[in-house]
């Protein structure tokens, strides 16, 4: 990748309507739906399913920096969200639901911080936790893409404007 594509690592959920709303968003070279922060190495859907893994459902967005910012990346995240729910996300009950930042050096910590710190200050109880980049491990083929492939709409993750 150029010095101008970055990638930035999401858990807001179930990855298919994580990974359905940066793929629409300008910039955005790809989105990848995968597993991170776990215990157990290549896992895959089965056992992270059962939570014994640690892992969380997480999506790569590869954005070109010249086009669109981290900051921006981040605001979109939590526009696309419940970021206040603690045991999931919507329905989607489980500790490879929760919400989280992996983030991939200084400046992306700092700037899901301030982020962080803007939803506080407008009254957000917000329990997405940071945490440093760990391995990522791509998805399955057939989580690719779901929502496009399938023509359908995500069913737990709506654009709700907050910035």
């Amino acid at each position: 990748m150029s010095e101008k594509i970055k990638s930035a690592y999401f858990a807001g959920g179930c990855f298919w309507g994580v990974e359905y709303h940066f793929e629409k968003l300008n910039g955005v070279i790809a989105a990848i739906s995968g597993y991170m922060g776990g215990e157990v190495e290549n896992p895959d859907y089965k056992s992270i399913c059962t939570g014994a893994t640690g892992h969380l459902e997480v999506v790569r967005v590869d954005y070109d920096e010249s086009i669109v910012s981290f900051e921006a990346l981040a605001k979109l995240f939590f526009e696309i969200h419940d970021f206040t729910q603690t045991n999931g996300q919507g329905p989607d009950i489980g500790s490879q639901y929760l919400s989280a930042i992996f983030y991939a050096d200084d400046e992306q910590k700092l700037v899901s911080e301030k982020v962080i710190k803007e939803l506080e200050d407008m009254n957000y109880k917000v329990a997405t936790s940071l945490y440093e980049l760990v391995p990522f491990y791509e998805a399955e083929d057939y989580h690719q893409d779901y929502y496009d492939r399938h023509q359908k709409v995500p069913y737990c993750h709506s654009y709700n404007k907050i910035f």
